[in-house]
């Protein structure tokens, strides 16, 4: 790739990314990654100003893939926190911590149910404390949610 295609990736990839600052890093980073190497595939097609369209399309399509990737992945942290939580405040005891892990990030967390109570209603509702770890970070949250008719826990 010459110069001049190298800096109008760059500047495309780096206004790409710009667009998914809200997402975490593993989304941004998915979206560098993805905008990259469409650059590169992009930069074997073509020649001349078809050449210069191939990359600015490989760049964006690639960081598209990319972020949607980099999504997936804190979908997966989502995902295992998810079911620790549902099992934590169907089955465990109060005081008693049920953790969590994602294998392939490290991030991590636990969900201590507190307190249960039953509402007027009858329906069942537990306090809990949730930690979660993501980059070596913890960070601490309280809660309480209610068992719904279908058997899962809404938040309140």
């Amino acid at each position: 790739m010459t110069a001049p295609k190298c800096v109008a990736a760059i500047a495309i990839l780096l206004t790409a990314t710009a667009c998914t600052t809200t997402g975490g890093p593993k989304q941004i980073g998915g979206t560098l990654i993805g905008g990259t190497a469409g650059a590169l595939a992009g930069s074997q097609i073509g020649s001349g100003r078809g050449q210069l369209a191939a990359v600015a399309i490989g760049t964006l399509a690639g960081a598209f893939l990319g972020n949607e990737a980099g999504k997936s992945l804190d979908r997966a942290d989502r995902l295992f926190m998810q079911r620790s939580v549902h099992q934590s405040l169907q089955a465990s005891r109060t005081g008693t911590s049920a953790t969590w892990t994602n294998p392939d990030t490290g991030n991590s967390g636990t969900v201590t149910p507190t307190r249960t109570v039953q509402t007027a209603s009858g329906r069942f509702c537990r306090e809990f404390q949730q930690t979660v770890t993501i980059g070596g970070k913890t960070e601490s949250a309280y809660g309480t949610s209610c068992r719904q008719p279908d058997g899962s826990w809404r938040i309140r």
